[in-house]
């Protein structure tokens, strides 16, 4: 289940609200001796964060599904950039060695000892989570409160270093699609979007100068500007590397893109980016890259 992005501030004791997370959203599901955890796009997460799997392994309970966010805390404040550090390793030994600690933050259950679980309502399902999941080491459960009347606590979740709040309808069922049932409520604008090109580094820069983004909108890709910060050295040359094997002689564009002499690559990437709004022209303000998402499928990336 996907939460919708919302302006929504509003909310009433129907209502819920959770912590945002920065990280990976992922599912896990323990049948007996056999764990398995996987990304929203069905790719299997196990040989990355053997540390979750041993703890899902050690549960009390033989069988259940469970949904949650795999994050890098630095302090108490999730860390993408951190987190990256052990996304693209899929090798237990590597993953370990990596010095970067992860954290499965659990908020849902799907099923329980063999029972689905959601036609039940939102907070029976956490109060079945709760109950049930032995919460020490790396898994942890997401707290949740009522929404107060009138506006929702943002700004204090913003002020906390937060990425925002979640909010969901109390009775809500768990849907295996995106609802408006959940709203996302970002503290900083926030976007994924898809690269399609790259311009060649001035100066003394290495790798590229920026990344040409865009969004899928009415069957085609629409450019959303670049974004050329946010980048450190071994970043630059990493994912230059990567480019450079998806390089193409076309605009992977619907429309003009005015910049001089790009390179063109297939939009098959997916940066994660924060910038301070959108334009009147439909372009970025001050985009900062955060880093790739593997866990997005490009041809998915749309305009929140």
């Amino acid at each position: 289940m996907l939460a919708t992005a919302s302006t929504r501030r509003a909310f009433d004791e129907r209502w819920v609200l959770e912590r945002k997370l920065d990280g990976v959203r992922a599912l896990a599901e323990r049948d007996g001796d056999r764990v398995r955890l996987w990304s929203r796009t069905g790719k299997a997460l196990e040989a990355g964060y053997p540390e979750l799997v041993a703890a899902l392994a050690a549960q009390p309970v033989p069988r259940f599904t469970v949904d949650g966010e795999i994050v890098a805390l630095d302090g108490d404040v999730t860390s993408f950039a951190l987190l990256q550090q052990r996304m693209g390793l899929q090798d237990p030994v590597l993953a370990a060695a990596s010095g970067v600690a992860v954290t499965y933050f659990l908020f849902d259950v799907v099923s329980l000892m063999g029972h689905d679980t959601t036609a039940l309502p939102l907070t029976d399902r956490k109060a079945l989570l709760a109950e049930s999941i032995a919460f020490a080491g790396p898994l942890r459960y997401t707290e949740h409160r009522r929404a107060p009347a009138g506006p929702a606590p943002l700004a204090a979740a913003c002020a906390a270093g937060w990425e925002g709040l979640i909010a969901k309808r109390a009775d809500s069922r768990y849907l295996p699609r995106r609802s408006a049932d959940w709203l996302k409520l970002k503290c900083e604008a926030g976007q994924e979007l898809v690269i399609g090109g790259f311009t060649d580094p001035a100066g003394s820069r290495a790798g590229f100068g920026a990344l040409l983004l865009g969004y899928h909108e009415g069957g085609r890709l629409r450019y959303a500007g670049k974004v050329g910060t946010g980048f450190d050295t071994r970043t630059l040359h990493a994912l230059r590397a990567v480019l450079d094997g998806l390089v193409r002689a076309d605009s992977p564009f619907g429309e003009d893109v005015p910049v001089r002499r790009p390179h063109w690559v297939e939009p098959r990437l997916v940066a994660q980016v924060a910038f301070t709004e959108w334009t009147q022209d439909g372009r970025l303000r001050a985009p900062r890259f955060l880093g790739l998402r593997h866990d997005r499928p490009a041809g998915e990336v749309v305009r929140e």
